[in-house]
């Protein structure tokens, strides 16, 4: 077993003990706020050595001499020294290693924890920016909350053991590779599967898939790009493209509706490394609140738009289809509205919408918009035709239960704004997954492949299709895999050749019919004579 999977087991166990007060929903908030902390408490730690805010004795407790010599008069300038570098800051008192060292004198109290968060959450507010990433942070956790024990007391302990797990866990591997990243991601898809929570999470594979191929074009080394997350759930998709790319470089964006699910995204990005600069999340929701306009040289507000816009938005998702939307600059080109109660189409539209020229977006889907009718047939036709050339990249179709939320299949939908060529690629990755014992899963092997794949654009016998824009046309806009890829268990339907076919039946069926005729008529004047 790996250190990996040794902290995991551990963290699991730990959510099972808690569960006879609370479920894995809660409990998750509980360790990953507790993680979060002890992380940015650290990342202090090593800002007050490495700028010598602070002088450390030989032999001395980093957290000591910031006690020591941090007090009194001086503390106000030392923690507006911190939060104008790391946007954050700790007082002495508040820290991971004070918390941890009340703990093991049996000096802590709810009273403790509350005032924590709350002077976290006071110095945050100083500056907006920053704020934006660490104000209320933690505030879903509820310390007065029946869920850690009936009574205070046994609250108190419920917190203490987590906090001590937490406190033992180390961040780095067997060949010291940094995993905080990794204990996040994992700790998240385990709470998600099965669990309510599971609409705002993907599946690491397939936000590592999504990541590849989102960032396989842009700038590499030194140079940033940025991404928007419309729908950003806990921000699986976002932390992978900053595990995948240096999480220095990449400016993430997303929003969020669920309050929950934002607090664990903002959690999820810094356990990544991704710094407060590079990251700018909103509690709102994408459909009802548009990412705010920003202005351009000439001071004209127009859309802020990204090198590449990802999502996986939740599904059913109903939304407010109002007709005056039709006036909306995000829909209004594309003939009608997404149905009420099927907003994926609206979600494409939003994160198209604030994509680049040149960029790229992908966004997983359920099967069904493909083929569906009426308004949906109507906005796949328009992005097909659209006048500066056809929209849709690649269709991608995903395995069956792959993902938390249900065992249907879903796809993954690549768009440009910008493209060489009218065809569309479609892959049928249907048959590319393991299986694990409650849900199936890509292996690096099948996102290589996938990846690969779409990089090359050529065909491949029973697995990818270039379809022309003529055969589009010619399906009525159907985008359906099945169209357009012949497998063993599915075979391509050709309706001309299905027309010749039945033309040639009726032939013969008449001369069928004509030969009976005959060879009746026969026996009549036979039986005569």
């Amino acid at each position: 077993m790996t250190k990996l999977q040794t902290i995991s087991s551990q963290l699991w166990t730990l959510t099972n003990e808690l569960e006879t007060n609370t479920d894995t929903t809660e409990s998750k908030n509980y360790i990953l706020a507790f993680i979060c902390y002890r992380y940015l408490s650290e990342q202090q730690e090593q800002y007050l050595v490495s700028s010598s805010a602070i002088n450390v004795k030989k032999g001395q407790a980093i957290n000591e001499a910031y006690l020591e010599q941090a007090g009194g008069a001086e503390l106000n300038a030392y923690l507006k020294d911190i939060f104008s570098n790391l946007g954050y800051a700790i007082a002495p008192l508040d820290t991971w290693q004070s918390l941890v060292n009340k703990i093991d004198k049996g000096q802590v109290n709810l009273s403790d924890y509350q005032t924590i968060f709350a002077n976290f959450d006071k110095n945050a507010a100083l500056s907006k920016a920053a704020g934006q990433t660490f104000k209320g942070i933690f505030s879903n956790l509820n310390l007065a909350d029946s869920y850690l024990g009936s009574s205070a007391n046994e609250r108190v302990k419920s917190l203490a053991k987590i906090v001590k797990l937490v406190d033992s866990i180390d961040y780095q591997d067997e060949a010291g590779k940094d995993i905080l990243g990794d204990i996040s991601t994992g700790l998240i898809s385990k709470y998600a599967a099965g669990k309510k929570g599971a609409t705002f999470c993907t599946p690491p594979a397939v936000a590592k898939l999504i990541a590849k191929i989102v960032t396989a074009d842009l700038p590499k080394a030194t140079q940033s790009f940025t991404v928007y997350d419309p729908s950003c759930g806990v921000g699986s998709i976002l932390s992978a493209i900053a595990n995948d790319n240096n999480s220095a470089i990449a400016k993430l964006y997303g929003q969020e509706a669920n309050l929950t699910a934002y607090n664990l995204a903002r959690i999820n990005l810094m356990l990544h490394h991704v710094l407060f600069t590079n990251m700018t999340l909103f509690n709102t929701d994408a459909l009802e609140n548009d990412w705010p306009a920003e202005p351009n040289t000439k001071e004209i507000d127009h859309p802020r738009t990204f090198d590449a816009v990802v999502a996986n938005p939740p599904d059913p998702q109903s939304w407010n289809n109002n007709q005056n939307k039709l006036t909306d600059p995000r829909f209004r080109n594309y003939g009608k509205l997404a149905p009420r109660t099927k907003a994926s189409f609206a979600f494409v539209l939003q994160g198209l919408y604030h994509l680049n020229e040149k960029g790229i977006m992908a966004i997983v889907l359920p099967n069904e918009v493909l083929f569906r009718s009426a308004a949906e047939a109507t906005i796949r036709k328009n992005l097909v035709e659209h006048p500066d050339g056809n929209q849709i990249d690649a269709v991608i179709g995903l395995p069956p239960n792959l993902f938390y939320e249900g065992i249907r299949s879903m796809i993954i939908l690549v768009l440009k704004k910008t493209r060489t060529s009218k065809d569309i690629l479609f892959i049928d990755a249907s048959k590319e997954f393991a299986k694990g014992k409650m849900k199936n899963y890509l292996t690096q092997e099948n996102i290589d492949k996938i990846f690969k794949t779409y990089q090359k654009r050529v065909a491949m016998p029973q697995y990818a299709y270039l379809a022309s824009i003529e055969e589009i046309r010619a399906n009525d806009y159907n985008l359906n895999v099945s169209q357009y890829i012949t497998t063993s268990e599915n075979k391509k339907i050709d309706l001309t050749e299905i027309d010749r076919l039945l033309v040639q039946d009726k032939k013969d069926i008449a001369t069928l019919e004509a030969k009976i005729a005959k060879d009746l008529k026969v026996l009549e004047i036979k039986r005569d004579q």
